[in-house]
């Protein structure tokens, strides 16, 4: 309690109301309260009146760059305000967003928690069905829209899902719609919409609706790879207090620095990215692909607004590395002075590429957390070394642990990664959930009373941390438990390899590992191929790291965040049905896992 009042009174934390008690009931787990009695508003948190100076640089891939300054931004949001109450909408109504990684949804964003409504985003590139799956759920009242987005080169006009969209959500009283490609796209064909960009040439001042420290902020969502997307609910004040923590003290943001992230509006990394608005940061904002129109693109991006905090994932930095790219010889990158990475584990080989190829001095912080709590378990500590292959530290102000199989803590050694108190990011609950009996099912039934996050993971001699995966992936050969990053931070070392996916196969009454790699292109996987990955793993793992079976594959299927769908590799070739394909950016990659001879030999 006594550390995280000292966070909200260090970062400047504006209530409009002061608590009665930091915390309540601190021993249940979940159920403990925070800051009872204090009420705040998010975006107030956000658009402080001491910023100056510009406050977004919103970038698309075609090369088109526009610029918010702080008191723009201000305005929009009051004017959006505006036309949000002007429709009806108040605190708990919920606020869909179908947008690009752009100013507007970030003004969108705001004027929603300025009225104390609940904001919900999808990235464009979310096929109808599974943006229904979502927002259907949770029956928004508005929804913010773009008429499209760039992506390698191409136009994708988004008009017709999102057509499809709010025509299959009949409690709407609004659709808006910005013009990302055209200053004024036609919304004819679409009901009830309105242009963003008439919407924010008001005047007005936002309204600021203080509410309570956990009042509903954002619902976000689960992958939904195995059944509907849960939909995850997490409150204003502990989202906004976590945020400060990871920024300031873990980040070291500070006013008026230049804060990037490579996202899409549906991942937790864009939220993440938003709250730094609070230290009076930049936002750089980037729609597009990441490598188009070529590798050292973002770094030239990076050369031109000074970025000092760079934010990608570890299959960046790896795609990189294999196309070759030396961004410090690309770009001038004096003003970085820190890399984040997340998504996935960052394999040692890329924390060698980082400070070979980008920069020899700054921090590189491989994060992890998750949108469960819409923040971190392990990131990183500007005052301490950066060891390869490893995260820094654990999350000031959480409890995190490792656990055995029997709940016991333990250390260099791998087990469960768990939370073993509360903290204030912890969800409110889940959406339509009534007696939290799933939310206590998805995290609190392995151990009771503690968090279980679902990673497999080690505390290192250094106390940082190891993550070798998802633990409801872990490979069990012969009854040894290994992470599947394990193998792919060796596999996917070799220059031939775009990608690779470890599934366990259950076989003859024992499991066997499988793993099926995706060789880059004019590259084939064949038998000298499979002997140098099974020599490599013996030799930088263990034996019991080698696999069964190595088969060579076109595509590896991906979630619509861009994580490796390993439980839905494992199913198919098991030949059980993957009961949600929508959740998969490329479902059509799984047609190559089916009915192959070679895992029945």
């Amino acid at each position: 309690a006594e550390f995280w009042s000292e966070v909200a009174r260090f970062s400047g934390v504006r209530f409009a109301s002061p608590c009665h008690s930091v915390v309540e009931d601190f021993d249940r787990m979940p159920g403990a309260r925070w800051f009872d009695g204090a009420t705040l508003n998010f975006a107030e948190n956000l658009l402080r009146p001491e910023f100056e100076g510009t406050a977004i640089v919103s970038i698309a891939e075609n090369g088109a760059r526009t610029t918010l300054k702080w008191r723009e931004l201000r305005r929009q949001v009051g004017a959006l305000d505006a036309a949000l109450a002007a429709y009806g909408v108040g605190p708990g109504d919920r606020v869909a967003g179908l947008m690009p990684n752009c100013a507007a949804a970030v003004v969108a964003m705001l004027a929603t928690a300025s009225r104390g409504a609940i904001w919900s985003g999808c990235s464009p590139d979310f096929g109808a069905h599974a943006v229904l799956e979502r927002f259907a759920q949770i029956e928004p009242k508005v929804l913010f829209a773009a008429d499209g987005y760039w992506y390698r080169g191409k136009r994708i006009d988004s008009l017709p899902t999102v057509l499809e969209v709010a025509s299959r959500l009949p409690q709407l009283e609004a659709v808006i719609v910005a013009g990302w490609l055209e200053p004024q796209p036609d919304l004819g064909a679409i009901p009830k919409a309105q242009p963003f960009e008439d919407l924010v040439a008001g005047t007005g001042e936002p309204s600021f609706t203080p509410l309570p420290f956990a009042h509903p902020l954002y619902i976000l969502y689960s992958s939904g790879t195995t059944g509907a997307p849960k939909c995850i609910v997490h409150g204003a004040g502990g989202t906004l207090l976590q945020h400060q923590k990871e920024h300031i003290l873990h980040t070291d943001i500070r006013p008026g620095d230049v804060v990037f992230y490579y996202t899409t509006c549906g991942w937790m990394m864009w939220h993440w990215l938003v709250s730094s608005l609070a230290c009076g940061a930049t936002l750089v904002l980037y729609d597009g692909a990441a490598l188009h129109p070529d590798p050292a693109a973002l770094w030239r991006h990076a050369e031109r607004e000074r970025i000092n905090v760079f934010g990608t994932s570890a299959s960046f930095l790896s795609a990189l590395e294999k196309a070759g790219c030396n961004p410090q010889d690309e770009a001038d990158l004096g003003a970085l002075r820190t890399v984040l990475s997340t998504g996935s584990p960052l394999a040692p080989a890329s924390f060698d590429y980082v400070y070979r190829s980008i920069k020899d001095d700054l921090q590189l912080s491989s994060i992890s957390g998750g949108s469960d709590i819409i923040s971190c378990f392990a990131l990183g500590n500007p005052m301490l070394p950066v060891y390869r292959g490893e995260l820094q530290c654990r999350g000031l102000g959480m409890n995190v642990k490792i656990f055995d199989e029997q709940g016991r803590t333990v250390r260099e050694q791998k087990g469960e990664l768990v939370c073993t108190a509360p903290f204030p990011s912890m969800p409110v609950g889940f959406w339509n959930d009534p007696g939290q009996h799933r939310y206590r099912a998805t995290y609190f039934e392995r151990f009771p009373g503690v968090w279980c996050h679902g990673d497999y993971a080690e505390l290192t001699p250094h106390d940082g941390v190891i993550i070798y995966g998802r633990s409801d992936t872990v490979l069990n050969p012969g009854g040894v438990r290994i992470g599947t990053a394990e193998l792919y931070r060796v596999v996917n070392a070799f220059a031939q390899i775009a990608d690779s996916v470890a599934v366990a196969q259950q076989y003859k009454g024992d499991t066997r590992i499988v793993l099926f790699v995706q060789p880059r292109p004019e590259h084939h996987v064949d038998e000298p191929t499979r002997e140098a990955i099974r020599q490599a793993l013996k030799r930088d793992a263990s034996p019991r790291h080698v696999p069964a079976v190595i088969l060579e594959v076109a595509d590896i299927p991906r979630t619509l965040n861009g994580k490796i769908a390993e439980a839905a590799v494992r199913e198919t070739i098991h030949g059980r049905a993957v009961t949600n394909l929508d959740a998969l950016a490329n479902p059509e990659a799984l047609d190559q896992f089916r009915n192959r001879a070679e895992l029945s030999a």
